[in-house]
């Protein structure tokens, strides 16, 4: 397959050929959303090996990303979080809009622990690290595909308690109590980002922007810009 670029779009054919139409592969058909080309270079050579499933499309942001979705019309969707704009939770949530058929994988270096619950509750069939091997990987993305949910067992242990209404407010994390919006803010904070510069990611305003970390202070019981700083790179924000 050609190396994926920068700020690309690519749609993959397994004879590596590209094309800008819906082509059949005759397999399952996987569109890969991900802002490091490395990253979905090696998810497409790891899913074009399998006898029954292809890459047909790659996406660098969730706006190309919902485009080419309605071109190239996949079955499964490998989605990261942080993206600029839109972010994998967001696009998530759009495409249960959308495409509520289309199954959906998380594959993020985030922490599980604060991510795997807020993927589920929008929409995504599964949660996996980019730690894990490319086996565990594949197993994901097959229990997924088999309509099953797939998360660690302590994350599927707390979302079994969560629906037999078990998790009493003293078991939320602080960084829980923020929206998925906010965590996103906090996220970029933690990554040393200005407001300016938050704001133009994420195409908002920056009053939006620091809206949202004045919601992010009360929440978390922070008197300034620096302590949210700090506490965003202690809590590991600070990872891309």
């Amino acid at each position: 397959m050609n190396q994926a670029s920068t700020n690309l779009a690519e749609v993959v054919l397994p004879n590596n050929e590209h094309a800008s139409g819906a082509a059949d592969c005759g397999k399952v058909r996987v569109i890969l959303v991900d802002n490091h080309p490395m990253v979905r270079q090696g998810l497409a050579q790891l899913i074009n090996e399998e006898a029954d499933l292809c890459v047909c499309a790659q996406a660098d942001n969730a706006m190309t990303a919902l485009e080419l979705i309605e071109s190239t019309d996949p079955d499964f969707a490998i989605i990261d979080i942080s993206m600029n704009g839109m972010d994998g939770i967001q696009l998530i949530k759009e495409l249960k809009i959308r495409r509520p058929e289309l199954a959906t994988l998380v594959l993020s270096m985030h922490d599980e622990a604060l991510y795997a619950e807020r993927v589920i509750r929008a929409g995504a069939g599964g949660y996996i690290t980019k730690e894990e091997a490319p086996a565990k990987v594949m197993h994901a993305i097959r229990r997924v595909l088999g309509g099953e949910i797939y998360v660690s067992e302590n994350v599927a242990a707390r979302l079994l308690k969560s629906v037999r209404g078990k998790r009493s407010e003293n078991a939320v994390t602080p960084l829980g109590r923020l929206s998925d919006r906010e965590l996103q803010v906090f996220r970029e904070i933690g990554q040393g980002y200005s407001i300016r510069e938050i704001a133009e990611k994420l195409y908002v305003s920056m009053k939006t922007v620091e809206t949202h970390r004045d919601h992010i202070k009360i929440k978390l019981n922070l008197k300034n810009s620096n302590e949210v700083l700090r506490y965003a790179v202690q809590s590991g924000m600070n990872g891309e």
